[in-house]
Formats: C-alpha cells, structure tokens, sequence
C-alpha cells in the first residue's frame, strides 16, 4: 500500500488573507482540493492523509461539504513545526506497513501526475526520491559574489521514500537543519536520489503566486479543449 501525506499548514500571513492560503479559491475551487486530485489523478488506491492545524479542520470539513468534495482522505492533527506535522501524519500509518509514502505542500497543486509518478517508482527502486528543477536566475551570496547555478537544483515536492525508512528518519530528535524531507533522512547517511520536476510545480505562498496558477490552469484548460 503506497500513501502520501498532504501538509496544509498554512496561515496565510504572506497571502495577506484571513482565509489559510491552502483554502482559498483558485479559479473556483480550493487550492488544497485541486492538490489532493493531482494525487488522486495518479493513482486511485492511493491512500492519501491530510494534516492540518485543530483550528483549520471544521473550515476543511465546510468546504468539503459546500464543494461536494468526495475524494477519500484522513485528516491528521499539525504540530509546532512541519517536522511535528509529518511525523503525526506518519503515525496514521501502521509501523509494519510496506510500501512508499510521499510528503506534499498543500499549496503545490500542479505536480504533474508524470512527476508523482516518477518519484513514485525512483523511490520503489532506490528507498528515496526527490523532484528537482535548474536554477534560471543568477544566485549571488549576500554581500558577497555571483555563484554558479549550474551547480544547484530548487527542491519540489512529492518526496517520496519507503514507509520503513520514513518512519525510522522522523525518530530522530528535531533538529533546526531539517529543512525539508530528504533533509531528515540524509541526516542519518542516506542518499535521496533526484528526478526532473515540473517547473510549474509552484509553491502558492503569495498573491502573485496566485495570479502565476491562475495563469497555469487556464493554460491547462486550453490544451485539454485543443485534445
């Protein structure tokens, strides 16, 4: 059995908006819901969790409700930080399950289903897989010289990994240099193996995010109209 698990704990400070940034509309529907139908896209007997903070999950309930939301998911309880979110979502899935689990944004609703699927079978093979895309712009140290961005990658999600191995990264104790999944597990020597991302893979954290998936959607909804 394969799960992913969505974390959707977002406040929305940077959205400038009441609302969390994983609820609010994007050409009609929930961020957060067009997320979980990437995964949904990929695989149908995907077993997906959704962690979100105690506050947020009678709104979520609401919304599912008013959309008519049916895709089947478990909602997990968040923690202080997205390690603790994680690693509650973890504990939904049993200690001797096999298989794989991917850990998402919320608010990345345009993994491409190719993508998810590559990660998915890196990680069936490798124990860990990660989607990476080139650095476009120039990068420059503060206060100091141009680097090479040839030499460097933007970290997406799904990052996926084998249950097992998941579960044994997040018994480690919280450290503050754990800045992402493969972060946790490549603390105890282990090698998350990258695959090509989709660059319209973006994380949705401020206004014109929203007006760049906008864009995406439209765009999208042209190319399935010309099919």
């Amino acid at each position: 059995m394969d799960y992913v698990i969505i974390v959707a704990g977002g406040k929305g400070l940077r959205m400038g908006s009441e609302m969390p940034k994983q609820f609010l509309p994007l050409c009609g529907r929930p961020v957060l819901m067009r997320t979980i139908e990437r995964f949904q896209a990929y695989s149908k007997s995907l077993e997906i969790i959704v962690v979100l903070p105690e506050e947020q999950k009678a709104c979520w309930q609401s919304l599912c409700s008013e959309y008519s939301f049916k895709v089947p998911h478990l909602v997990a309880t968040g923690g202080q930080t997205r390690f603790d979110s994680v690693k509650n979502g973890l504990a939904l899935i049993a200690d001797d399950a096999d298989g794989l689990v991917g850990i998402h944004d919320g608010v990345r609703p345009f993994a491409s289903v190719e993508v998810i699927e590559k990660c998915y079978n890196t990680a069936r093979m490798l124990g860990a897989a990660i989607p990476v895309v080139p650095v476009v712009e120039t990068l420059r140290r503060a206060g100091g010289t141009n680097v090479n961005r040839a030499d460097y990658r933007l970290v997406q999600t799904p990052q996926v990994f084998s249950i097992r191995l998941l579960k044994q990264a997040y018994r480690q104790a919280y450290s503050n240099i754990f800045t992402d999944d493969a972060s946790v597990v490549e603390n105890m020597g282990i090698t998350a193996n990258t695959v090509e991302g989709n660059r319209e893979n973006i994380k949705i954290t401020t206004p014109f995010d929203l007006i760049v998936a906008e864009a995406i959607i439209r765009e999208e909804e042209k190319k399935k109209n010309i099919q």
